[in-house]
């Protein structure tokens, strides 16, 4: 994991920001299912913010570290 992605600010736009297109649209970059964040990381991560915080996500998931992001939902709630 690069530095960028250690960066607090994107863990909470994990929690809310939500994805802009596609099948998923509409739903919290932290609540994407590990089979889609796994096929971006075979295909490739979109350029700029959103391919960093799909990245994050991919790793947090496949890392099992989900639990990370419990404190930053309460805040959101």
């Amino acid at each position: 994991m690069n530095a960028t992605a250690m960066n607090p600010q994107l863990l909470l736009k994990l929690v809310e920001q939500t994805m802009p297109y596609g099948k998923y649209k509409g739903r919290l970059i932290a609540d994407l299912p590990g089979h889609y964040l796994g096929w971006f990381a075979r295909v490739g991560f979109p350029k700029g913010e959103l391919g960093q915080l799909l990245a994050l996500a991919y790793e947090i998931d496949h890392n099992r570290l989900g639990a990370l992001l419990t404190p930053l939902r309460k805040n959101q709630a």
